[in-house]
């Protein structure tokens, strides 16, 4: 359907009617632009013809739909093994240590990837790296069952390696696909949405695996039954998500649904340069700062998740199916708090302010599931669970949208993909550090670790600079730090509307 508004036109640099004031008394008129400014203003005035129309696809909320499903998919699959920790080290004879091997495969693979599957969205587009991410997810699923048996270790292994090369090509898309397929009064929503859907899938993870796979260690015939239930059902549903995304996936809708993307869509193919986003992104200085705030955060998340059986059953013995719905709860609320965050955010735009003050709140939340985890009421660990996922979860999609509007007018999947990155990697260390501490001393001391970490988190936080550009490009603001394209670039040809560069 069409936009409501009409695409906005600059003239001379301003908007229609806001054009700048003489000075009172008749003073100094302002002085002419600058060359430069006029040759990428003065288009859209004198060649109307050449103005690009925004419309809404229909078509997005399929897309949408599709990439939540096999997100929640790649999701589940990752979390299925840790919260059954005991009851998987018990079928394949091996230690807990190489379960969690199973959930930080996830992490190790992401980090050699990203570049290479980042490379791939901005060179190959949206299309294929969607299809990569759906098939190898159903491919890594049907690997997993033919690891039914107590000897096929390696090959369970094997197919979750799979599976989290899948997740490369899944965490960077959602500011993507809600960049290039929604609006600017939705945008913020969509990433969220496309979060929510990970975000889901790890709550299956923790709920559905302990019902389906009962603690039978006197019976490994019916436990292999069982686990074949969960790794079937999953291969099946995969495979289903993977020839919807042939038929749904379309590189981008016809007509650009924002003025941030019209403008880019004018930028020609050869002048983008992955080495030089690369490079503009690392000298950013506000998005350092995001970056390393962003994989404390998500970092302690992960390590939380795969760690939750461990620390529920160290006080509360037995309780494996409890676990599981602690952490459906912790992923459950997380989802609520995602909602309002991307809803919140497309209403006000405070993303610093909205970031700052989730990340104080995880700190909070995170401090009293520590203190209140071994009081010996179960009931207690639920709603304190609750809260910290509420916030630290909720944080997930507001990282994404502040990195895409302090680094416009560079890739959203590039930005995205180096957040996740930093995520992995101090997942991982997260994981084996905390791991380390609750089995030698107690999960209030791996916990502690994580807190110390995100109150030097949240310090970072505030100390990053809130500029948002792409908010100031979809608004019709000419920021004069959104310069042309280098001046080794070929230079636009006429009846383009505007070229852009982030000068970073």
């Amino acid at each position: 359907m069409p936009a409501a508004a009409a695409p906005l036109q600059r003239c001379n640099g301003f908007l229609p009617g806001k054009e700048a004031a003489a000075p009172a008394g008749g003073g100094e008129q302002p002085a002419p632009a600058a060359p430069e400014a006029e040759a990428m203003l003065a288009a859209p005035c004198e060649r109307p013809e050449t103005r690009l129309e925004t419309r809404l696809s229909r078509r997005r909320l399929a897309v949408l739909a599709v990439f939540s499903c096999y997100s929640l998919v790649n999701a589940f699959q990752w979390i299925q093994y840790s919260i059954l920790s005991n009851v998987f080290a018990g079928f394949y004879g091996v230690s807990f240590t190489e379960i969690d091997w199973l959930s930080m495969v996830y992490m190790v693979a992401y980090v050699p990837l990203i570049l290479p599957a980042t490379w791939l969205l901005d060179a190959r587009g949206l299309r294929l790296t969607a299809l990569l991410g759906s098939g190898l997810n159903a491919l890594g699923a049907w690997l997993k069952c033919g690891s039914l048996a107590p000897e096929r270790y390696p090959l369970t292994l094997t197919a979750q390696a799979v599976c989290a090369v899948a997740q490369v090509f899944i965490l960077g898309l959602p500011s993507r696909i809600a960049s290039v397929w929604f609006g600017p009064t939705e945008v913020s929503t969509a990433c969220a949405v496309a979060v929510l859907g990970n975000q889901l899938g790890t709550a299956i993870g923790f709920l559905l695996p302990p019902v389906l796979v009962p603690n039978t260690p006197n019976d490994i015939d019916l436990m292999a039954h069982n686990i074949s239930i969960m790794f079937y059902g999953t291969a099946i549903v995969s495979t289903l998500l993977f020839f919807l995304t042939g038929v749904v996936f379309e590189e981008k809708p016809k007509y650009p649904p924002s003025h941030s993307q019209a403008v880019l869509q004018t930028k020609p193919p050869e002048d983008y340069s992955y080495k030089q986003s690369i490079i503009n992104l690392l000298k950013n200085i506000p998005f350092i700062l995001l970056l390393i705030s962003y994989g404390i955060m998500t970092g302690a998340f992960y390590s939380v998740s795969t760690l939750l059986n461990q620390m529920i059953v160290t006080h509360y013995e037995g309780e494996e199916v409890n676990a599981g719905r602690i952490g459906l709860t912790l992923v459950v609320a997380g989802m609520v708090g995602s909602i309002i965050c991307g809803l919140w955010l497309d209403y006000t735009k405070t993303y610093k302010e909205t970031t700052f003050i989730v990340y104080i709140l995880s700190f909070i939340g995170l401090l009293v599931f520590t203190f209140t985890l071994d009081l010996g009421y179960l009931i207690v660990v639920f709603v304190t669970g609750g809260v910290l996922g509420f916030f630290m979860t909720g944080y997930l999609p507001l990282g994404f949208e502040f990195a895409v509007e302090i680094t416009y007018p560079e890739p959203e999947g590039t930005s995205s993909g180096l957040l996740n990155a930093s995520a992995q990697i101090f997942g991982i260390v997260f994981t084996l550090v905390q791991g380390k501490l609750t089995t030698d001393y107690s999960p209030r001391a791996g916990n502690l670790f994580l807190c110390a970490w995100i109150f030097v988190g949240s310090i970072l936080t505030a100390l990053i600079k809130s500029d948002l550009r792409r908010h100031s490009v979809n608004s019709g603001i000419m920021n004069l730090d959104v310069k042309p394209v280098p001046v080794d670039s070929p230079v636009e040809p006429e009846s383009t509307t505007l070229k852009i560069q982030s000068t970073l």
